[in-house]
């Protein structure tokens, strides 16, 4: 389905980032679609030249912009204008709280142009604009498991149903951790690297455990114990333990899984009676950490008695 946010969206649910902007001109217009996530600046349009107008962008005009507006003769200024709104403009952002003349409005009134101004300068005004465009218009995906913050990693708990996701993040929790999803996670690519877990808006900080039910986290444990969201640094793969399996006992390879086509680092922990899974997450989140570092202690390992055996040493 393709991501679309309405313009009127400008003065609305627009999360923890105030873009500080109100309405000026062309409130018939509020319910047009913005359909790319980028913006445009129309210096070059507006002096004459209309190739490659990117008239379905949000059109932010600066401090040159509104200038170079200003210095126009009232016929050179209509002139100007009759040619930018003949263009199915999407809508329009004045920076540094620069009000637009009468004519502006008009020609927007009358095109249905929504026409913002912003007390924001034009640099903080785009950088924000441009997050929460890449936010809306990030590649999302919705997967069945558990997301908890461990030790400062994000680790997304799979495995099939009733494999002991829920309780083991109830048990993580217990021992000082964050919660952040159970049941779905929704997670989104929000760079080429970089991918973001939450929680459905519907779900936030619930949990189901079987036979209690469902539990709200933040309740029972308090504010601390839970977040939005966090970025996925961490797949554990929840089974249970297959008799003559063979499991990685070393962990020199570095396991990962695909998610919106980023590889992310992953492991496979086998579940039966008597493993306490909580700790061995904690751990992995933990050696997680080192490998941020750069440090790998399996291969660290395997290197030294590498050069033991190179240099006939006895290993004990």
């Amino acid at each position: 389905m393709e991501n679309t946010i309405l313009v009127k969206n400008f003065l609305e649910d627009t999360g923890a980032i105030d873009l500080q902007i109100r309405l000026v001109a062309g409130g018939s217009g509020l319910s047009r679609e913005i359909r790319i996530g980028d913006i445009n600046r129309p210096g070059l349009t507006l002096a004459g030249f209309y190739d490659f107008f990117a008239y379905d962008r949000i059109q932010i005009f600066g401090l040159g912009e509104s200038a170079y507006l200003r210095q126009l003769s009232d016929d050179d200024k209509r002139e100007v204008l009759t040619k930018f709104f003949s263009f199915d403009v999407l809508c329009c952002v004045f920076t540094h709280d620069e009000e637009p003349d009468s004519l502006f409005l008009e020609f927007a009134d009358r095109k249905g142009v929504p026409v913002f101004v912003t007390r924001k300068d034009t640099t903080r005004f785009i950088s924000s604009l441009i997050y929460l465009l890449n936010e809306a218009f990030a590649p999302t995906i919705t997967m069945h498991g558990t997301f908890v913050d461990v030790y400062g990693i994000g680790v997304l708990l799979i495995g099939r149903s009733g494999v002991g996701k829920s309780e083991c993040a109830l048990e993580l929790v217990e021992r000082g951790h964050r919660f952040i999803a159970d049941d779905v996670v929704l997670i989104k690519r929000v760079d080429e690297s970089i991918l973001m877990g939450g929680g459905s808006p519907l779900l936030k900080h619930h949990m189901e455990i079987r036979g209690l039910g469902i539990i709200n986290v933040k309740d029972i444990f308090g504010i601390r114990s839970v977040r939005d969201r966090k970025r996925v640094e961490l797949v554990v793969i929840l089974e249970e333990w297959v008799q003559n399996k063979e499991y990685d006992r070393l962990g020199l390879e570095e396991q990962t899984y695909p998610i919106l086509d980023i590889d992310v680092p992953s492991i496979m922990v086998p579940v039966r009676p008597g493993r306490n899974i909580p700790i061995i997450v904690e751990t992995a989140a933990l050696n997680q950490r080192l490998k941020k570092l750069g440090i790998f202690t399996a291969r660290e390992l395997d290197r030294t008695i590498q050069e033991n055996l190179m240099r006939g040493k006895n290993i004990k």
